[in-house]
């Protein structure tokens, strides 16, 4: 066990190595439940704001807090990789993926650093135990990593860092170990409300509040049917999910690329990829494009229904052809979707 005298140390070292391994941010935290942040969990689940997302109720009372899932837990160690992007996410572009979703996928790069970092952890302290998670499990890294000191929740419900805005991708280790937890973030918004301001489909009810049903990265990545009518033309040309309340975040002027993770880096065909190439993909093209991309996850039918409604609101009458041809797609949303795409292209001026 960790003696008083040899847990600074340890601590220091342990930060040293998570930035060797590129982690831009690192913290500590008490794994002990936090009743505010499990009664603001709950107030979302009951006011129906997790949409589809029926895994965060089925698991909710494991996911309030890091004793719920695990009791022997004493310390969570928070940590953040920066994926902050090297152009401006909401330049002009044919058809947009969202900066997280244009480079390798978060989960394997993250989870493999993460399991260093454990190895690392383990050989120092063999008899303790740990946990590794990267967004798949049922734990609230956000709140974590504002209680570990790395950010704050900002209004828009993600983190925000004072050095690296809000682009870092969270993971967490839960330990056995009593580790000197670091303060708290405090909030940092003050008045600002631009990431309210800039939803195009006005998901956020209250500053801190998110109902995800509103949310375009919902609705382009976790929404399997059609997408509601009164979305379509919000969406605008964003076929997987969605940076403008992250982009227009004062915080992110500090937030410097040369921080960010090179497994991270975008891949240039996504940055800004031809929107009538993405309509020609079938299933087998589709999983090639994508291999090791979280887009990879929503598969060929939800991600071309997606292009459809960007289509539809290109007034590109060039993509008829393909939009045409899409109309007797075998799924049914996705011929739906490319109706609706070429009645708007045909009706533009």
């Amino acid at each position: 066990m960790v003696n008083a005298a040899d847990t600074s140390s340890l601590e220091d070292a342990l930060k040293a190595k998570a930035r060797e391994l590129g982690f831009a941010a690192i913290g500590i935290a008490p794994a002990t439940d936090d009743p505010t942040r499990a009664a603001r969990l709950h107030e979302w689940l009951d006011a129906g704001h997790h949409g589809e997302m029926a895994w965060m109720a089925d698991r909710a009372d494991v996911r309030q807090g890091p004793q719920s899932m695990w009791a022997d837990a004493r310390s969570v160690i928070a940590l953040g990789m920066s994926y902050a992007p090297d152009v401006d996410p909401l330049a002009p572009a044919d058809a947009k993926i969202s900066v997280y979703a244009q480079g390798r996928d978060y989960h394997d790069v993250v989870k493999k650093a993460l399991k260093v970092l454990a190895r690392w952890l383990v050989e120092r302290e063999p008899e303790m135990q740990l946990k590794v998670f990267v967004d798949t499990a049922p734990v609230m890294e956000k709140p974590l990593g504002e209680a570990a000191g790395i950010g704050w929740q900002g209004k828009h419900t993600n983190l925000v860092s004072r050095e690296h805005g809000n682009w870092l991708f969270l993971g967490a280790i839960y330990t056995t170990l009593e580790l000197s937890a670091d303060e708290p973030h405090t909030d940092r918004c003050g008045s600002c409300r631009a990431c309210q301001d800039a939803c195009p489909t006005d998901a956020f009810p209250a500053p801190y509040q998110l109902d995800a049903r509103r949310c375009i990265s919902y609705l382009t990545i976790e929404h399997k049917g059609p997408i509601p009518l009164e979305f379509r033309e919000a969406i605008g040309n964003r076929i997987y999910g969605c940076d403008d309340c992250l982009a227009v975040c004062p915080w992110n002027k500090f937030a410097d690329v040369s921080a960010r993770a090179q497994k991270l880096a975008p891949r240039e065909e996504l940055i800004d990829p031809p929107l009538a190439d993405l309509l020609a993909l079938d299933d087998a093209r589709f999983r090639a494009k994508f291999s090791g991309s979280p887009i990879k996850r929503v598969g060929r039918d939800r991600f071309v229904r997606n292009c459809l409604i960007a289509a539809g609101n290109s007034a590109d009458a060039g993509l008829l052809p393909q939009v045409h041809a899409l109309r007797d797609d075998p799924d049914a949303i996705v011929a739906e979707a490319a109706d609706w795409a070429h009645a708007r292209l045909t009706s533009s001026p």
